[in-house]
């Protein structure tokens, strides 16, 4: 008969294993965020960093106490706000609304207004919500924070009694136009935004044909948009939303963020965040270290298994 005390030193050593592949993950992830602190501290500015797998444990964030200001960010939210009231009946994607041309702003961003120039628009919910996420129209979205949702502090509330409350919308696109200091009390936490992501990967809030839609009118969007995919491999599958703000007089710019859910090569997914705030301009900064910090992070999490 075998005598169970030979096995005691075979049986520690097993025990022992999963703790050892625990510290060594602990480290490697310790490294990765220390290399994508490096690019931070290089960048200059105000870099806020949230990474969290959807479909598996892990994740983490870097200056995470900081609320960074959204831009367009906020249309994602947005979003969810207007398609709960379609699940709720209170509206239709088919819908539509009369947008009279003299309340159009000519002279913000609106692919909308320059795809139906000086003229009267009468568009379905659906479009409107295309256009404020996929084409981040600032007209379509004003149109739908102020006639449709019920205003800023509405879809701020509707967030916070969703759970998510490192998160403050405040003003409209208009409202920050007019005045630099307003765009920064539209802002968000890196752990806020992520937390957005899961509720949406994980179908948390909204129906499974609101979800989808909204998922669908995240995808990749044009080349203009491409920030956390710009040094990943060309066929990554990404659903996302950006937020950049203007150029202040000192040549700074006070947003420029993407956050979105990206697809790894094993088939599982992964939720990125990076805002990057009050930098030096021009705009490809931002890019440059949104880009360099989804690589990081792609090249720590597409090895594993």
């Amino acid at each position: 008969m075998m005598k169970f005390k030979n096995l005691k030193p075979i049986f520690l050593a097993l025990m022992l294993v999963p703790q050892i592949m625990l510290a060594q993950q602990s480290k490697s992830t310790l490294q990765l965020q220390e290399r994508i602190k490096h690019i931070i501290d290089t960048a200059g500015g105000k870099i806020g960093v949230g990474v969290k797998g959807m479909d598996f444990k892990g994740g983490f964030v870097i200056n995470g106490n900081h609320g960074y200001p959204m831009m367009s960010v906020f249309k994602f939210p947005l979003a969810f706000a207007i398609l709960d009231k379609v699940d709720k009946g209170e509206l239709k994607l088919s819908q539509k609304f009369h947008m009279p041309k003299e309340t159009l702003d000519t002279n913000t961003w609106s692919p909308m207004v320059k795809d139906f120039p000086n003229q009267d628009l009468n568009m379905t919910l659906a479009d409107l919500l295309t256009y404020t996420v996929s084409k981040s129209d600032n007209n379509a979205c004003d149109f739908l924070y102020t006639k449709v949702a019920g205003g800023p502090a509405a879809v701020n509330q509707y967030l916070h009694n969703a759970g998510v409350k490192g998160i403050s919308i405040v003003y409209t696109e208009g409202e920050m136009e007019k005045d630099w200091a307003l765009q920064y009390k539209n802002w968000c936490k890196p752990a806020a935004s992520l937390q957005l992501l899961q509720l949406l990967y994980h179908q948390k809030l909204l129906s499974k044909s609101s979800n989808d839609f909204l998922i669908q009118i995240m995808r990749e969007l044009p080349d203009w948009g491409k920030r956390i995919t710009v040094l990943l491999p060309p066929t990554t599958e990404l659903i996302h939303k950006t937020g950049a703000s203007g150029v202040n007089k000192q040549g700074i710019m006070a947003a420029f963020n993407d956050i979105g859910i990206v697809t790894l090569p094993n088939g599982k997914h992964i939720a990125i965040s990076v805002f990057a705030s009050d930098f030096k301009a021009p705009k490809e900064r931002g890019i440059n270290v949104i880009a360099a910090i989804s690589k990081e992070i792609w090249d720590y999490y597409a090895t594993k298994r």
